[in-house]
């Protein structure tokens, strides 16, 4: 007898249907499986063999082979555990029940029966749920991932044995409770606007950034806030969607970063990885194919803490995310492509010791050695960022003064309005901030006046814009306009947003 039970695999973020085929035959035992499996799948021939015998059940002594349709389709990982055991005890007539054919069976099993939780189970059920199945039975450890989604029925189990006599209608059991999500009201790891004294210039990029999606880079001396202030980032962006908080979890799910207890993410990440990174971590890859650093900050911050200590081949591989908000990781079986849509935040000093163009310390670098450090950023990476800002020397006056300063919940109320103007302005676009508008977009909701062109001309021939940087100046515009709810983009705004495009001090 054949046995036939539908599980699912994952290639990047994407699921596909596996029928787990199993054939058992009289003859000398042999136990086999086909269907090009990765070594973690070959290795469930003993977590099945194990599981099934410690769950006291039988396990047919005799020719066993297991296929895994498509069989063109390399299968990864050890997620099919589960479904083999019981397309095995269906095979042997153990599970006599038609029920099995409802349920797309997911799982890793434990050489005791018990069944592990998995990577990857969100993105999974979603594309499982795209393509028109409804029930399904998973690890109890992925409960929390599950709860979350609406439209159908996820039966959870913490061993094989339940299993088994679920399916045989010798017990009940209810499909899991879906709940209602929340985002985090404020980032644990984040810090608080009101601690940062003086940097109103600083600030006020910062709130642009946040509001609009826009990189930014910050320019100055060792020990002026650049780090404090990126760590303010995250407690102003504004609060996440739950179709965002899907996306983010399901690249979090896959890399296994994911916290199971919440199951669903709540709060919009924030990467910031060491300039040791390597070029792998960053944009993701390996055997498997992992996401990278960058698909881990999507919908979120990625923090390049001394932007130029980072190598230049790991620097260069932003250009594509920063431009489409993806990355394509090819290798040689496969080809996959993870969502990259972050806000870059980056710091650096001006100069190996960071006193060049400093007001009140003197720079010991030379011409030569200035150049080789700038040069590290080339200038097709930074035409991508938006914001370029200087930020220098606290002065001791801010320091001492108990002047009240801004927190981030008020900047957050401002950032929050203005999102919501982009959300509605882009409900038919398929994008949630002005950072993201293409062409299109800009030409239909960036219109200027005869003066904010003319001004806008001026700086173009001044310094030499590419179409690029136009275009994000532009859009910057835009974002101004609306933190001051403007439904034009006026001179002002278009001044600003220039001013903050081009900083002397990374002029190469």
């Amino acid at each position: 007898m054949v046995g036939l039970v539908s599980s699912f695999g994952l290639n990047g973020l994407e699921g596909y249907l596996v029928e787990v085929e199993v054939d058992i035959k009289s003859g000398l035992p042999k136990y086999d499986i086909v269907g090009l499996p990765d070594t973690a799948i070959k290795e469930s021939k003993e977590r099945v063999e194990s599981a099934i015998k410690n769950s006291m059940l039988a396990f047919p002594s005799k020719r066993i082979t297991i296929n895994l349709a498509p069989a063109s389709t390399k299968k990864e990982g050890p997620i099919f555990d589960l479904a083999i055991a019981i397309s095995i005890l269906v095979a042997s007539e153990q599970i006599k029940s038609q029920k099995y054919k409802d349920f797309v069976v997911i799982g890793e099993l434990s050489l005791d029966g018990k069944i592990r939780a998995i990577n990857g189970l969100l993105p999974l059920l979603i594309s499982a749920k795209n393509s028109g199945h409804t029930n399904f039975i998973i690890p109890s450890g992925n409960e929390g991932e599950a709860s979350f989604i609406d439209g159908i029925n996820v039966f959870s189990f913490s061993n094989l044995l339940d299993v088994f006599n679920f399916l045989n209608g010798n017990i009940t059991k209810e499909p899991i409770k879906i709940k209602e999500w929340k985002p985090e009201e404020s980032p644990i790891l984040s810090e608080d606007f009101s601690r940062v004294r003086g940097q109103f210039v600083a600030k006020r990029a910062m709130e642009i950034a946040a509001c609009g999606g826009h990189n930014i880079l910050m320019v100055g001396p060792p020990g002026s806030g650049k780090t404090m202030l990126a760590r303010c980032v995250p407690g102003i962006l504004p609060d996440l969607t739950f179709e965002e908080a899907l996306e983010i979890t399901k690249i979090h799910s896959v890399a296994g970063t994911l916290d199971l207890n919440k199951g669903v993410v709540t709060a919009r990440p924030f990467r910031s990885p060491h300039h040791t990174a390597t070029t792998v971590a960053l944009t993701g890859g390996g055997n498997k194919a992992k996401p990278g650093e960058i698909s881990l900050a999507h919908n979120g911050v990625l923090f390049l803490d001394e932007m130029p200590e980072y190598s230049k081949q790991s620097l260069e591989t932003l250009r594509q995310p920063l431009e489409d908000g993806v990355i394509t990781i090819a290798r040689n079986t496969k080809t996959i492509t993870y969502p990259a849509n972050f806000i870059l935040v980056a710091s650096m000093n001006p100069c190996p010791c960071g006193n060049y163009g400093s007001r009140e310390l003197q720079c010991s670098c030379s011409p030569s050695s200035i150049h080789k450090y700038l040069s590290r950023l080339s200038g097709p990476l930074l035409d991508r960022i938006d914001l370029k800002i200087d930020v220098d020397r606290v002065k001791f006056y801010d320091l001492s003064s108990e002047s009240h300063e801004e927190t981030s919940a008020e900047v957050k109320k401002r950032v929050n309005n203005a999102r919501k103007i982009q959300l509605e302005r882009f409900k038919n676009d398929g994008i949630y901030c002005n950072a993201k508008m293409t062409t299109r977009h800009i030409n239909k909701y960036c219109k200027l006046d005869e003066q904010s062109k003319k001004i806008l001309e001026d700086a173009f021939d001044r310094f030499n814009m590419s179409a690029r940087g136009y275009n994000r100046i532009l859009k910057v515009a835009r974002t101004i306009a609306d933190l001051e709810n403007s439904e034009n983009i006026k001179p002002e705004h278009i001044t600003e947003a220039i001013s903050y495009r081009n900083i002397e001090k990374i002029q190469l």
